[in-house]
């Protein structure tokens, strides 16, 4: 008797995944039915939870516009998941909703399909970068710049 194993990941239904696309426009009154659409696929058929190995994939794609009420849904909808021992991970986020979900501190409760990267901040152009427009002592220094040195007049 032989056994055959199967191909790819175990633990993970390949035919039925479970996927969350989310609708062009997402407003607040839709939240609460999405959030309960992803807990009735999570339950899985006649009640009984699917794998919670698998992350939930919801597909951002085609909304067409990334404001407060996305990041919302996205983070109830994360929270979701999270509760069924799952990490929603996003397909098709923008680089408008990337810099959202970093900007309100979501880059850990989501996982895009690309990871989210810093900006990279501008390369200084030396002590007058840093304090240029300010009238302030550099951090450390004890003189003020509009004191004189003592010994100087």
């Amino acid at each position: 008797m032989t056994f055959v194993r199967p191909r790819g990941l175990p633990d993970v239904d390949a035919k039925n995944p479970i996927v969350l696309t989310l609708p062009g426009q997402v407003a607040r009154e839709a939240v609460p039915g999405l959030c309960a659409e992803l807990e009735s696929r999570l339950a899985g058929p006649r009640g009984t939870a699917s794998e919670p190995a698998v992350p939930v994939e919801c597909d951002v794609g085609g909304v067409a516009q990334a404001d407060l009420a996305l990041v919302e849904a996205v983070a109830r909808l994360a929270l979701v998941a999270r509760r069924a021992g799952r990490q929603l991970r996003l397909r098709g986020a923008g680089p408008e909703l990337r810099g959202l979900l970093e900007l309100v501190g979501l880059t850990d409760a989501v996982a895009p399909e690309e990871p989210l990267t810093a900006r990279p901040s501008p390369p200084e152009a030396g002590r007058a970068a840093r304090t240029a427009g300010t009238s302030a002592p550099r951090p450390g220094s004890s003189a003020s710049p509009r004191s004189p040195r003592p010994g100087r007049r």
